[in-house]
């Protein structure tokens, strides 16, 4: 991923934001022909200090189940288009739009998973992961016969990373002033996406040293 220096982000405290806000990645891996494959899926995030492992499953007809060894995982955040207009500065340095956004490249190593217990464990993760989110109650149950079946569907994956690159691209190539008309200038504009692009670069000029 192409990324500046002044859009480089270090700290793996904005990766666990990412996933924490949208765990649906793109897992991307190369085929046997050579072209490349990718699957959007709910992921399971784990981080122990600097080790990142990431969790889910295939259908089991997607070409790409089953995929063992070097893989790319895309991390999707909030994005928005930002209008010159926006910056105090706009007609005297000649500003062109852009677009503001947060990502995350991980590259690193799939393991495909087989084993019935550890298919379950994905499933009833998964499960405890999500439902709270709508109110829901269902429950993965080995106990049942018609449950563990469906396992037969599906084939895992442990995703490790070894390399992790966060962009969060924010404007912070420009002073503070054309940040501030960009912020402002997003929350008047309806929508999650705006306000949540507002609201990291708020953070990101806050942390700015005297100019």
């Amino acid at each position: 991923m192409y990324t500046p220096p002044s859009f480089a982000e270090t700290d793996l405290a904005g990766l666990d934001w990412l996933l924490a806000r949208d765990p649906f990645a793109t897992l991307v891996t190369t085929g046997a022909d050579g072209l490349p494959l990718a699957t959007h899926l709910p992921v399971l995030y784990a981080r122990d200090g600097e080790r990142v492992r990431l969790e889910g499953h295939w259908a089991r007809p997607n070409p790409q189940a089953g995929h063992a060894g070097p893989a790319l995982l895309v991390v999707h955040g909030p994005h928005h288009y930002i209008s010159p207009d926006w910056y105090p500065d706009k007609a005297e340095m000649a500003r062109v739009p852009t677009w503001n956004y947060a990502a995350a490249h991980l590259y690193g190593t799939l393991e495909p998973l087989h084993d019935e217990a550890a298919l379950a464990s994905i499933v009833a993760r998964l499960g405890e992961r999500f439902e709270p989110g709508v109110g829901g109650r269902w429950r993965y149950d080995h106990d049942d016969p018609r449950e563990r079946r469906q396992l037969r569907g599906i084939v895992g994956f442990r995703f490790v990373a070894s390399r992790i690159e966060l962009k969060f691209k924010l404007n912070q190539n420009h002073p503070p002033a054309n940040v501030q008309g960009a912020i402002d200038g997003l929350r008047g504009v309806p929508g999650e996406n705006a306000t949540e692009v507002a609201a990291l670069m708020a953070d990101r000029l806050s942390r700015r040293g005297p100019t």
